[in-house]
């Protein structure tokens, strides 16, 4: 069976994975057919996992490929803004939030509250993901705030084999904080500090 995590990321995938990582019947891996196209974008192999908020745009094709024979979960955390306050720095290309507001949207303003796209992006995609699941029958919702006592509730709804503890305890860790650019000035001078440290190191 195939099991796909579906999100709108920063709610706790990498730590999903990580989490399934400790089971021993089925493989576990995030976002690992990014960059493939046609039918290998999809193609997963059987008792495998995979969390990855991209497949919100691939919805229509992981139902033609997988329909109601694969689990699904639908990975979110209980309050949305805090998602979106964690999407909202970063806003970059390379990033599935900068690609909804420079190519999805399009003409979004530059003054745009980047909270309140946060919040536009995580109901769009969130809207997906339940219309997908809506005529689904083997699948969950899991919210990362109760992860202690959803994990094990989906370990054994899937028939996962392993180290359950080793599995939940991942939930105490933090995996893939966000990443905020320095500013330039900062960047500047912790440049010309590095230059002048290792200038005074030759000439003492």
């Amino acid at each position: 069976m195939n099991v796909f995590v579906l999100n709108a990321g920063r709610c706790g995938s990498t730590t999903f994975t990580h989490a399934c990582g400790h089971m021993t019947n089925f493989t576990a891996a995030h976002e690992s057919r990014t960059g493939f196209i046609g039918p290998a974008r999809l193609q997963y192999p059987s008792n495998h996992i995979e969390v990855d908020n991209r497949l919100s745009w691939f919805l229509g094709r992981l139902d033609k490929t997988y329909g109601n024979d694969a689990f699904y979960v639908h990975l979110r955390r209980a309050d949305a803004r805090q998602t979106a306050i964690s999407n909202s720095k970063r806003v970059h290309e390379g990033t599935i939030f900068g690609a909804y507001k420079l190519g999805i949207l399009l003409h979004c303003p530059e003054d745009v509250d980047p909270i309140e796209l946060g919040l536009d992006y995580c109901d769009t995609v969130t809207s997906n993901i339940e219309l997908f699941l809506k005529d689904k029958t083997n699948w969950m919702n899991f919210t990362l705030e109760n992860a202690r006592a959803e994990f094990p509730e989906f370990w054994q709804r899937i028939g996962a084999q392993g180290n359950l503890d080793a599995a939940v305890a991942e939930f105490d860790q933090h995996h893939n904080p966000t990443f905020v650019p320095k500013p330039l000035h900062v960047k500047v001078a912790t440049k010309l500090a590095s230059i002048l440290g290792a200038k005074k190191k030759e000439n003492p």
